[in-house]
C-alpha cells in the first residue's frame, strides 16, 4: 500500500527573532520567522510537490498559534502538532556573524517542544510515511527523548527510510558527553545521514581543514555506524560531500554573493536529498547521480541563504535549476 505521506518529520517547531535592524531610537528590531530544522525540511519538500507532515509540541500561546497557521500555509500536515497548555513555546533569539553563519540564544528552560510525550504521537501518521526525518534537538532532554525513540522505532517497523540530521546545539545540552551519546543513537538508527563539519568534528575528534579530513571523518562515522547507507556532510562555503561506502563525490558550494544568513540551508539540502530519494530509490547511486543530487541540494541551500528566515524562504524546483543552469 502507498503511504499516506512521504516525508513526516519529528522535533522543534519555534519563532527564530532574528536582528533585522535597528528603531530610530537605536533599539535592536527583531523580525520573528517561524522556523525548526525539522519544518525547515518539510517546507523545502513541499515546494518541491511532496506531501508531508510533522509532529511536534507548542504552547497554548500566539507563537503556537503562528506556528501552526505557518505550517499549514507551507501546506505541511499539523495534524501531529500537540499544544502544552502549561509551557510556553520554543523561542530562539539568532545573531548573524560574519560570513552569513549563526550564534543562537534559546528559551527553553523549559520550552513546549520538550514536553511532547510518547503517547501523543499520532501512530497512522507514523505507520504510514515513506521517510520519517528528525534530529537531535527532540533528544535533550525527557519526555520528548522516548517520544523520538518511539517513534523513529514505530515509522522503521512500518517499513519508512529513516533520515537523520545531528543538527547540534551545545546550549542546549546539559552534557556534551550526553550530547555524543544521544546522537551515537541516531546515527546508529538511520539509512540517511545529513552532518555538518562542525558535528562532524564533534562526534569523530578529527580538525577539518582539507577534503582528505573529511574522507577520514565520513570513514569513521560509516564504520562506527553501518546502518547508514547515504551519508551527506556540509561545510557551507567549503561545499558538500557525498558518501555511499563505495562512492564519494566533492560539491563545491555555489559562492554567487547576497547571503545574508545561513539559517535554513541546510535544512533546504536535506529536503532536496529526500525528495530525490524518492524519485530515485537508494540502490541507483552512481558518480554522476551522486553529484546531481549534491547540486540540486547545494543550490537550493544557496538561495534560502540569501533570505531571512527559513519556513517561508524555500526556494522552488524551477528557482535551483535556474542557478544551476546559469
Amino acid at each position: 500500500m502507498t503511504p499516506t505521506y512521504h516525508v513526516t518529520a519529528l522535533g522543534e517547531y519555534l519563532i527564530d527573532f532574528t536582528d533585522n535592524g535597528s528603531s530610530p531610537q537605536g533599539n535592536t528590531l527583531f523580525e520573528a520567522n517561524p522556523g525548526g530544522a525539522p519544518c525547515n525540511v518539510l517546507s523545502m519538500l513541499n515546494r518541491l510537490g511532496r506531501k508531508c507532515a510533522f509532529i511536534g509540541k507548542v504552547g497554548d500561546d500566539m507563537f503556537g498559534s503562528l506556528l501552526r497557521r505557518v505550517g499549514k500555509e507551507a501546506g505541511i500536515a499539523m495534524d501531529g502538532l500537540a499544544v502544552d497548555p502549561d509551557v510556553r513555546t520554543t523561542l530562539a533569539f539568532v545573531k548573524t556573524l560574519p560570513g552569513g553563519e549563526r550564534d543562537f540564544s534559546f528559551y527553553r528552560n523549559p520550552g513546549a517542544d520538550m514536553r511532547l510525550r510518547a503517547e501523543e504521537l499520532p501512530m497512522d501518521i507514523l505507520q504510514n510515511t515513506a521517510v520519517f526525518h528528525y534530529g537531535s534537538i527532540s533528544m535533550t532532554h525527557e519526555p520528548a527523548r522516548t517520544a523520538t525513540v518511539k517513534a523513529v522505532e514505530t515509522a522503521r517497523a512500518a517499513g519508512a527510510l529513516i533520515s537523520y540530521d545531528p543538527n547540534l546545539r551545545p546550549p542546549l545540552w546539559d552534557d556534551l558527553w550526553e550530547a555524543r551519546e544521544q546522537i551515537a543513537w541516531g546515527l546508529d538508527h538511520c539509512d540517511v545521514c545529513k552532518i555538518a563539519d562542525n558535528e562532524l568534528e564533534f562526534m569523530t575528534g578529527l580538525t577539518l581543514t582539507c577534503g582528505e579530513d573529511f574522507d577520514k571523518g565520513a570513514a569513521m562515522i560509516l564504520e562506527k555506524h553501518p546502518t547508514i547507507r547515504l551519508l551527506n556532510v556540509t561545510a557551507g562555503p567549503g561545499g558538500s560531500y557525498g558518501y555511499t561506502g563505495t562512492l564519494r563525490v566533492c560539491q563545491p558550494a555555489f559562492l554567487l554573493g547576497g547571503t545574508i544568513e545561513a539559517t535554513g540551508a541546510g535544512d533546504a539540502f536535506c529536503g532536496c536529498v529526500l525528495d530525490w530519494i524518492l524519485t530515485h530509490g537508494m540502490d541507483s547511486f552512481t558518480e554522476e547521480s551522486l553529484g546531481e543530487m549534491l547540486r540540486f541540494a547545494s543550490a537550493a541551500a544557496y538561495l534560502v541563504t540569501t533570505k531571512k528566515g527559513a519556513i517561508r524562504s524555500m526556494p522552488t524546483r524551477e528557482q535551483a535549476e535556474r542557478i544551476i543552469q546559469n
